[in-house]
């Protein structure tokens, strides 16, 4: 059985041109859903993948329709064929049913990967040299080290509230409790030598 999947990004938007093109490709059942891809929920996809069984044809307009990213195409056209379920999109004319769909799949997936290990070696790199010129990595400390310690004071303090501490110093409440992880083992450190 073909089933369609149709979405569109607002209520604005008219699916009546998917639709038409999904039937015209034979489609039986056709789910659709009117909300962005980049929120999570999307009820009619989830009712589609609910509704696919092994032999059948997942049938989009186009591949964009289904996914957010091509990483994300790459994991459910995956899911799908571990499940014996087929794939087409209408406008990129991608059908893995056939041999050449699988081959046009398979090198997205290849061209995603290298991206991948492209993007890795490069931060790698940038790192090491940094780390070359004597430069550690990640952002630098919004405080210095004794107004750190002092946060971690006023916290511990329990004579202030976290967003007086927070207005105070100018930092975040994240930011406070990163700064008090930081100096727990010191602080205490120091209080065990005192003793």
């Amino acid at each position: 059985m073909r089933i369609g999947y149709a979405r569109v990004s607002t209520d604005d938007q008219n699916l009546d041109l998917q639709n038409d093109a999904l039937r015209e490709a034979g489609c039986e059942r056709i789910f659709q859903d009117k909300v962005s891809s980049a929120k999570g929920d999307r009820p009619g996809l989830d009712r589609t993948f609910e509704e696919l069984r092994q032999g059948d044809v997942l049938v989009v307009w186009r591949l964009d329709r289904l996914g957010r990213s091509l990483k994300e195409l790459i994991a459910q056209a995956e899911m799908l064929a571990e499940r014996q379920i087929g794939l087409r999109s209408i406008t990129e004319a991608i059908d893995t049913t056939t041999s050449g769909g699988k081959l046009v799949f398979h090198i997205f997936a290849a061209l995603a990967e290298f991206e991948r290990n492209l993007i890795r070696e490069r931060t790698k790199a940038s790192l090491e040299a940094a780390r070359s010129r004597g430069r550690k990595g990640g952002r630098r400390k919004a405080l210095t080290k004794d107004k750190r310690r002092h946060v971690a004071n006023l916290y511990r303090s329990r004579q202030h509230s976290i967003k007086e501490i927070c207005d105070l110093m100018g930092v975040s409440r994240a930011t406070v409790y990163t700064y008090v992880a930081e100096f727990a083992n010191s602080i205490d450190g120091e209080a065990d030598n005192e003793k």
